[in-house]
């Protein structure tokens, strides 16, 4: 039997800047070696080891060994959830310089949300897979349906197989899950069903992964096809 959650310690670990640099940098769902930890959050090594050794033990982060690194991912989607609220009410930083600006615009247009995809051409293409009738209206955190798989988006992004391995999985994670989009702040499409059209979009090219944040380049091919999607 246990009391009220303690939100202090989960609060504690996500309140020291350069840990909450590390998480935000673990949010595109990939993970990432301690050294690379250690210059997003301007840290040294050492320090960077001692803040990675904190969110291990208060259960935000697993690692892995390859070799002789160790590489560190967000602890679940559950993590991920908790990090983007925060970022949906924490103050904006002010942006003093193109590059900054460019890097806003690119993660508000497509990005990774952990792994699925996010920004505002991610809520275009849940709302044309809702207005043709393929899966219900999403609601932030709450599971929705897959209602026909068979309608013309669904179909382009494999929505039927993802279904299909929906309806036979263990899993607890729901197929189709709404999440709110921390720029948008309406939802977009997560769950099971979420990160296969990710992986689907990387795959056909319509997105591509960048070096350095989590933010998804637009291919020509992607343009067209999200521009599509926008006019059904």
């Amino acid at each position: 039997m246990h009391g009220d959650a303690d939100l202090a310690e989960p609060a504690r670990l996500m309140g020291e800047p350069a840990r909450a640099a590390m998480l935000v940098a673990l949010l595109d769902g990939r993970s990432l070696p301690a050294s690379e930890l250690a210059a997003v959050a301007g840290v040294t090594p050492p320090t960077a080891s001692a803040h990675l050794a904190q969110l291990l033990a208060g259960g935000l982060v697993t690692d892995r060994k390859l070799g002789r690194h160790r590489y560190f991912s967000l602890a679940g989607e559950h993590v991920a959830d908790a990090v983007e609220a925060l970022q949906r009410i924490a103050p904006r930083r002010a942006v003093t310089s193109y590059s900054q600006s460019a890097t806003a615009e690119r993660l508000a247009l497509a990005r990774s949300c952990y792994d699925h995809f996010a920004g505002r051409l991610a809520l275009d293409l849940a709302d044309a897979l809702v207005r043709e009738g393929a899966i219900s209206p999403l609601v932030a955190g709450e599971p929705g349906s897959v209602l026909d798989p068979g309608t013309p988006v669904a179909m382009r992004l494999g929505i039927a197989e993802a279904a299909g391995a929906g309806a036979g999985a263990t899993s607890r994670r729901p197929v189709v899950r709404g999440c709110l989009d921390w720029t948008e702040r309406r939802p977009h499409l997560a769950g099971r069903l979420g990160a296969i059209v990710l992986e689907r979009l990387l795959a056909e090219e319509w997105v591509a992964r960048r070096a350095g944040d989590r933010s998804l380049r637009v291919t020509e091919e992607g343009a067209r096809e999200f521009a599509a999607l926008a006019r059904r």
